[in-house]
């Protein structure tokens, strides 16, 4: 069996391209990484307060803003992802997780499926910078807000992730 049919056994094929034996297409592939540096930019604040002086999460949503207009290589996304998860590894608490959604923003130019990594982590960031008692309610106030961000065209595709994976993010997406 070749490379490329055992990586889409192992994958949703509606995650995987179609250049890659999937069923993604290109457009909904760059929607996808749209959205997940959505996801990441509304907590990117998060990220800031603990560490200013560091732009590499920022760096990280920017290309994978760039990488959804066709502007940039996969491979110069999938560095700045690298980049962002470094910059994780040196934080804590709301800004590690908020780096981490950046640094899965980016990877999504290499795997789509890591457009939930964004949303997950970009909600860990949200809960994790609540008072203990409000947690579960921003959570919640982030998961819907990131749902209504989702363009038509993706929006069955990431719901669909979502409930197939939730227990494999902590549930996070049926709080």
């Amino acid at each position: 069996m070749d490379e490329r049919k055992r990586t889409v056994g192992k994958r949703d094929p509606r995650l995987v391209t179609v250049r890659r034996g999937g069923t993604l297409e290109d457009a909904e592939h760059r929607l996808l990484a749209q959205w997940a540096a959505d996801c990441a930019q509304h907590v990117l604040h998060l990220f800031i307060q603990g560490r200013p002086g560091d732009s590499r999460p920022r760096r990280a949503i920017e290309q994978a803003q760039a990488w959804s207009r066709g502007e940039i290589t996969m491979t110069q996304a999938r560095s700045a992802a690298c980049a962002a998860h470094a910059a994780a590894r040196e934080a804590y608490g709301a800004a590690r997780e908020a780096a981490r959604a950046a640094g899965h923003a980016a990877a999504v130019a290499h795997m789509a499926d890591h457009e939930l990594g964004a949303a997950v982590h970009a909600i860990r960031a949200v809960r994790l910078a609540a008072p203990e008692s409000e947690r579960d309610k921003a959570g919640r106030c982030e998961c819907r807000w990131q749902r209504a961000q989702l363009p038509l065209e993706i929006r069955d595709l990431v719901l669909y992730d979502q409930r197939l994976r939730n227990k494999k993010c902590w549930s996070l997406f049926d709080r």
